[in-house]
């Protein structure tokens, strides 16, 4: 580092991003990657790397994108990245990677570019299917979705309470006269 040759004692949790592509490195992806708590992006694409993609990346919970393309990656696709709830952005394209594409959460959004190049893959979102593993059809995948919490009905009916609710302490306030009271209360005002 600047001239120096400096030994790391131990990682940082507190990166965010890292961008180690097109660096023609080999080997394969350390497990250690997995305990980067605060990992919000990872690319290592178009380097040369190999071996299967680790199960502890699945421990990566604010993982946003993760670019593993253009690799010589082997092996299943770890059901453990379906654990992945914010991941928007996935690409393992161009790489050697076989088996069924995990199904559930946000894996039901990426496209097939995010596969392309695996001809060893097969499942949904792929046309191929995966001869005798079960593979769930869309209407099934997406029927998870309903199960939520959230819904789009208990949304409206918050916003609509929140709504009304803020009408009436709006008009309780005018009613009351105390309306410098309000603008000492929010902008801080003595």
């Amino acid at each position: 580092m600047k001239g120096q040759v400096r030994e790391m004692k131990r990682i940082l949790t507190i990166f965010t991003t890292i961008d180690l592509s097109n660096n023609l490195f080999e080997g394969k992806i350390s497990q250690i990657l997995g305990e980067l708590n605060f990992l919000r992006g990872l690319n290592l694409s178009h380097n040369k790397i190999s071996g299967n993609i680790p199960q502890t990346l699945g421990n990566l919970t604010s993982l946003e994108w993760l670019d593993l393309s253009c690799n010589q990656l082997k092996g299943e696709i770890p059901m453990s990245l379906t654990n992945l709830n914010f991941l928007s952005v996935l690409n393992l394209s161009e790489n050697q990677l076989e088996g069924m594409i995990p199904t559930g959460k946000q894996f039901n959004t990426f496209q097939n570019d995010s596969y392309r190049g695996n001809p060893m893959l097969c499942g949904f979102p792929l046309s191929k299917s995966c001869g005798n593993h079960e593979e769930q059809p869309p209407s099934v995948v997406f029927a998870e979705a309903k199960e939520s919490l959230f819904g789009w009905k208990q949304v409206v009916v918050g916003y609509g309470c929140g709504v009304v609710f803020g009408m009436f302490l709006g008009r309780l306030f005018i009613k009351t006269a105390k309306p410098l009271w309000l603008a000492r209360l929010i902008c801080g005002y003595t």
